[in-house]
């Protein structure tokens, strides 16, 4: 089976930081609009959600990653828990592809 997700969309929001044990991590906000097609009528789609990219494998196109850039995510959803107790779903990247 398999569990992995496409995404594409603009990047709105880059941040880096580095895990305690450390581990590099680069954190995308990624805006999605499209439209598909559910029941024979056409639907706006729309979803914000934050990209995890984490490791080396990453780090020679983290620096490239900048805000209003098109790019191509696949990964994996998972559940995070915020500093406030709040869930939320996360998409942890497992390729990054740059649209031109």
């Amino acid at each position: 089976m398999n569990n992995h997700l496409v995404l594409s969309g603009e990047i709105k929001r880059s941040r880096q930081f580095e895990s305690p044990s450390g581990i590099k991590h680069t954190v995308l906000t990624l805006e999605h609009k499209s439209q598909r097609y559910e029941a024979e009528l056409l639907r706006n789609v729309y979803c914000l959600i934050q990209v995890i990219l984490s490791g080396p494998r990453f780090i020679s196109v983290t620096d490239e990653l900048k805000a209003g850039m098109q790019v191509d995510v696949e990964g994996f959803l998972s559940l995070q828990q915020g500093r406030n107790g709040q869930n939320r779903l996360v998409l942890h990247a497992e390729n990054v592809e740059l649209k031109t």
